[in-house]
């Protein structure tokens, strides 16, 4: 899965990458984005034209009764989303480009999980395929959600994690957005890993666990936690403590 990217680049470079049409709107740098916040998206409009637009990540349905019951994933596996009564209708007429300078995964070390950060080794911004929808409710504004796609890890992520998000080849993005193309094979061909040697990756700080954290510091370099030492065993009942032990070996670290 992918529940962490980031998206720094200002509105004016997505404009010119996107070939977005429209003025550029404020974008807030993103170094932690996460699910339940407010992302730039682009989607077609119904001339035809690009937009980019602020979503919400974590996708509602349109036909679901309340957002709040609609379970919100963040993402949808490309291999199935086009089967899945939660994306269906989105695969066929509503794909988008997600921007994103990278992305982050987790990598096991025993109990203990580490984030690393890849990002393309030209250092520009990339397009994750998306789905969106628009969810309205009886009163009040649309809510508009959008989900990310994910694939098998490439040969670049797979020693950290066997799952990544869709990165799209730039000449596969006009394909995606095509709203005339609903052929579920055409499209599957560019849901495929990246090819290897594209993107690099870089350890970064377990401050990017908590979206509080949302600053450059998140991107800091950082190394496996050490092993705790064991516990020492518990003294026999009635029998003395030794004076160089603390008492607090029962409070975990």
């Amino acid at each position: 899965m992918c529940g962490r990217y980031w998206i720094t680049s200002p509105a004016d470079v997505l404009i010119s990458r996107f070939r977005v049409q429209g003025e550029a709107i404020p974008l807030r740098p993103r170094w932690n984005a996460a699910p339940g916040q407010e992302l730039p998206v682009v989607r077609l409009a119904g001339a035809g034209e690009r937009l980019l637009e602020p979503m919400c990540w974590g996708l509602v349905p349109a036909w679901a009764a309340d957002p709040a019951d609609a379970g919100r994933p963040i993402n949808a596996r490309a291999e199935t989303a086009a089967a899945k009564p939660s994306f269906r209708e989105s695969f066929r007429r509503r794909r988008a480009l997600v921007p994103a300078d990278g992305f982050y995964e987790w990598k096991r070390y025993g109990h203990v999980a580490l984030p690393f950060g890849f990002r393309a080794k030209l250092r520009e911004p990339f397009a994750i395929a998306g789905l969106w929808d628009e969810w309205r409710p009886r009163e009040g504004p649309a809510l508009y959600t959008f989900t990310l796609l994910t694939t098998e890890a490439s040969a670049d992520v797979a020693p950290v994690h066997d799952r990544m998000p869709v990165i799209l080849e730039p000449g596969a993005e006009e394909l995606w957005l095509d709203q005339g193309l609903e052929d579920v094979a055409r499209l599957d061909e560019v849901l495929r890993p990246l090819p290897a040697g594209v993107l690099e990756a870089f350890a970064v700080s377990p401050r990017l666990n908590s979206p509080e954290y949302d600053d450059p510091s998140v991107q800091e370099p950082s190394t496996p936690a050490a092993p705790r030492p064991p516990k020492r065993a518990r003294p026999e009942s009635g029998a003395q403590r030794n004076l160089w032990e603390n008492g607090d070996d029962d409070e975990a670290a």
